[in-house]
């Protein structure tokens, strides 16, 4: 390939570079969602004895919210580990760091900022 030829994909190595992001960004994501999961899920059993008194105090209020909030994030991790396993995936049959829209390669360093992404910046801002 000659310099002026535009390069149609990542070598092995970029490849692997990649991967290791990827891999432990998806370690971090799934540690973080086992925790929420894990603080929902003591927040669901501890018993609600005193319902019986026909109101929402303030600190029932506080724990809902703080569950909505929780659940809330856990979805976005959940979304956030599945776009890292599609990009793994990418990986492994060689259509990484490609772009979707243009056809183009996504510059190393927006991968490596956001290593699931299947855009250029030019094709996310639609220029």
């Amino acid at each position: 390939m000659t310099s002026t030829e535009p390069q149609l994909r990542y070598s092995e190595d970029d490849l692997k570079e990649f991967e290791g992001i990827i891999s432990d960004k998806l370690n971090n994501a799934k540690k973080e969602l086992a925790y929420i999961r894990e603080s929902l899920s003591r927040k669901n059993d501890q018993g609600t004895d005193l319902t019986g008194s026909g109101y929402l105090s303030l600190e029932d209020g506080a724990e809902t919210a703080e569950k909505e909030h929780l659940n809330q994030m856990a979805s976005r991790l959940q979304k956030f580990t599945t776009q890292l396993e599609l990009a793994y995936i990418r990986i492994k049959n060689g259509t990484y760091g490609i772009c979707i829209q243009s056809g183009k390669l996504i510059p190393k360093e927006r991968l490596r900022a956001v290593p699931h992404t299947q855009h250029t910046i030019e094709a996310k801002l639609g220029k």
